[in-house]
């Protein structure tokens, strides 16, 4: 048999990735995860998480990072920052192809989540000057001003309540006439006086100098263009997986997501994904999750049948 340099390489360092690398290091897996930035992924730009279960009070993104972090660490999962370019999965030892190097590996899991839609109306211009995907991030830089807000489900609501803690006013841009977050986000942001919801209407531009200056709007039903002044545009309308480096290795549904069975085998024997990047009909923390503790799992008993 092939020589391999880990029995496991975890992709992405998110909360599927650091629980998948919890498991795979307590299951004493030669197992290394590779991270393109810093661990955490998505959550380390969220504000508030309240339905994580064991913290009834809410857990902030960056603080839920450092403890998964740490106790992955504690169990001696290797964290390495580098990207993956491309895998080559077409022999039983699996190559995970870097930028310096190759990595051989019995199985993979793939946990590298997904990213922000953009609205492609010239946003490129403005980003780091007015436009963010980060409330958590940018808020305050926005104290006393106007913003708008665009989207309508569970993040773009909840962030946008969390910008009325700096923003003068927050305009909600949502294409339909009402929202798709839960409930309880719903009736926080309708009775939040900072918060002005702009129903039926899309973003379709925005202008300024040395920043954002204005958003313009467009009503989808009655086709009234409306320009708002605002400081600020924060864009939450869904995500793309970031699986670039997977090419047409694996099957994906039609928005590029990884399809995994109940065990989060890939199409590919030895592949795993769990998490965002995976076709699944609910993307929370809890169950990234739960998908990475059953990828592990499955990726323990995949490596012990390659061994034996």
């Amino acid at each position: 048999m092939e020589t391999v340099d880990y029995d496991l390489v975890i992709i992405g360092g998110g909360p599927a990735g650091l629980t998948a690398g919890l498991y795979a290091a307590r299951a004493r897996l030669n197992v290394i995860m590779i991270e393109k930035v810093a661990p955490g992924g998505q959550v380390l730009i969220t504000d508030l998480i309240e339905n994580y279960p064991g913290f009834p009070e809410g857990i902030s993104g960056p603080d839920l990072t450092d403890r998964l972090v740490a106790q992955a660490k504690q169990f001696g999962l290797p964290i390495e920052s580098e990207e993956v370019q491309s895998l080559d999965l077409t022999g039983p030892v699996k190559k995970v192809i870097l930028a310096d190097r190759i990595i051989k590996t019995h199985a993979i899991i793939i946990a590298s989540g997904a990213s922000p839609n953009t609205l492609n109306v010239g946003e490129e211009r403005f980003k780091g000057k007015g436009l963010s995907y980060c409330a958590t991030c940018d808020g305050p830089f926005f104290r006393d001003k106007d913003v708008v807000a665009v989207g309508g489900g569970d993040t773009a609501v909840q962030e946008s309540i969390f910008l009325t803690k700096f923003a003068r006013k927050v305009y909600l841009v949502h294409r339909r006439d009402q929202l798709r977050a839960a409930k309880i986000l719903q009736e926080r942001a309708l009775s939040n006086e900072k918060i002005e919801f702009v129903w039926d209407s899309v973003v379709t531009g925005l202008d300024g100098f040395f920043g954002v200056d204005n958003v313009h709007v467009k009503n989808v039903k009655t086709g009234e263009v409306r320009t708002i002044k605002a400081d600020g545009c924060f864009i939450w309308i869904g995500i793309v997986p970031n699986g670039d480096f997977i090419g047409e290795t694996l099957k994906r549904d039609e928005w590029g997501f990884v399809i995994t069975d109940a065990k989060m085998a890939t199409s590919v024997p030895g592949v795993f994904a769990a998490g965002d990047v995976r076709d699944t009909p609910l993307r929370q923390i809890a169950t990234a999750v739960g998908d990475a503790a059953i990828a592990a799992y499955s990726a323990e008993h995949y490596i012990e049948n390659m061994k034996s």
